[in-house]
This record gives structure tokens, C-alpha cells and sequence, in this order.
């Protein structure tokens, strides 16, 4: 029986300084796309073993300038796009030597993507597309879902994305102090609830801001 490849990864904890902390992605880099050993079902099961918020797949794409296939999976399902495991793939290109360049593209489901290495801040850039938000009248019985979804907390306002609700709460502290009701954010219609408000007065940041997908496996995403 022949050997089975193996599988190179990497763990990332992305958005921090020191080990154990941040947003913590799992990278895998896969030689081609036509390996069968390494189809869907494979990959799917190979997110759910690791159990981050997200696995990511890395296949490189012959060319004439570092670009990549990337692939984001939460524990339960394939996802359209995901920064903070983007930014840990190319923090794994940029820092083991695995591409001769400051530039890499990355062919996504959402389209092409785009990270830059800054030497000398040693910072990576990425390059998104915008979400946009629309309005969306929602009847009562959908406001009272959203209410009791987060328990009971007072909302400003609510708009979506193609696929998320994005829930405006009345402070910073409201979205912190927050104890939400997975069972019933599984009920809403959305794959994800963002929660979020303006930062309090004084504050070095602009908003803060808690994203909750129990359908996908991710009770919430946590940055420590």
C-alpha cells in the first residue's frame, strides 16, 4: 500500500504578539488540486479534527508571481471569506521563506485577494473587498427573535449583509458585558449575528464589535 502524503501545517495566533493568544487558525499547505486524497469531505474533516474557528488550505498556482488557492473552513462548513486566517496565511508565506516576495494573491471563493509584507513596520497589509450593509424591515416577530437572542439588550439599530444581521447596540459596555442566547441566534435569519457599538469617549478605538455563528460551529469568534 503506498504511503500517504503528508500534510504540512502551521497554527497561527493572528492579531497577537506572543503565543496562546489572538485568533488562533490552523494553515495547511497542499501541493495541487487534483490530489484525490484531498477532496471536500477531507477537508471538511481534517476542520472538524482541529476544531478552530477556522482551517484554511493553501495550494499554490503556477504562474509568474507568488499566487495561491485559499480555502477557509470552520469545524461544520466551507466559508466564503475569513480575515483573520488570511492574515495567517501570509504571515506563514511572508515568514518561512515559502515565497521570494512582498506581494502575494490569494483566488478565493470571494474573489482575489491581495496581502503586502511591510518591511519595516514588519506589518502585512491585506487587500478586502467591502461588505456592504442594506436596510432591511423586519417584522416584529423578527425584532423579538433578535431581542431575546441577546437577551434582552437594548437595540439601536439592525441591518444585513448578504448572509450576517448586524445588530447596533446602545454602548461599548453593552456589547462587552453581552451574554447571548446561541440557541435562539441559531433561529435568526443569518448565518451570523455581528453585534457591535461605538467605542466609549476617550478610547484609542473607533468600535468594538462580537460575532456569533453557532450554525457554523462557532459559538463565537474570540480574540484573546
Amino acid at each position: 500500500m503506498a504511503e500517504k502524503k503528508r500534510v504540512k501545517y502551521l497554527v497561527v495566533d493572528a492579531f497577537a504578539e506572543s503565543a496562546f493568544k489572538g485568533n488562533p487558525a490552523a494553515v495547511c499547505l497542499l501541493d495541487d488540486d487534483n490530489d484525490n486524497e484531498r477532496d471536500d469531505a477531507w477537508l471538511q474533516s481534517l476542520a472538524a479534527e482541529f476544531n478552530l474557528s477556522e482551517t484554511c488550505f493553501l495550494t499554490p498556482i503556477i504562474g509568474d508571481f507568488p499566487r495561491f488557492r485559499l480555502r477557509w473552513f470552520t469545524p461544520v462548513a466551507e466559508v466564503d471569506l475569513c480575515g483573520h486566517a488570511t492574515l495567517a496565511s501570509a504571515h506563514v508565506l511572508f515568514s518561512t521563506g515559502l515565497i521570494d516576495s512582498e506581494t502575494v494573491e490569494f483566488d478565493t471563493l470571494s474573489g482575489a485577494l491581495t496581502a503586502k509584507h511591510l518591511k519595516i513596520d514588519d506589518e502585512i497589509e491585506l487587500d478586502f473587498p467591502v461588505v456592504p450593509t442594506f436596510e432591511v424591515n423586519y417584522i416584529d416577530d423578527d425584532l423579538s427573535l433578535f431581542s431575546k437572542a441577546l437577551n434582552g439588550a437594548t437595540i439601536v439599530d439592525v441591518k444585513a449583509t448578504k448572509k450576517d444581521i448586524l445588530v447596533v447596540l446602545s454602548s461599548w459596555e453593552a456589547v462587552i458585558d453581552l451574554k447571548p442566547r446561541l440557541d435562539e441566534i441559531s433561529k435568526c435569519p443569518c448565518e451570523g449575528m455581528m453585534v457591535t457599538a461605538s467605542a466609549s469617549a476617550g478610547s484609542t478605538f473607533d468600535f468594538c464589535s462580537r460575532y456569533f455563528a453557532p450554525r457554523f460551529g462557532i459559538n463565537e469568534v474570540i480574540i484573546i
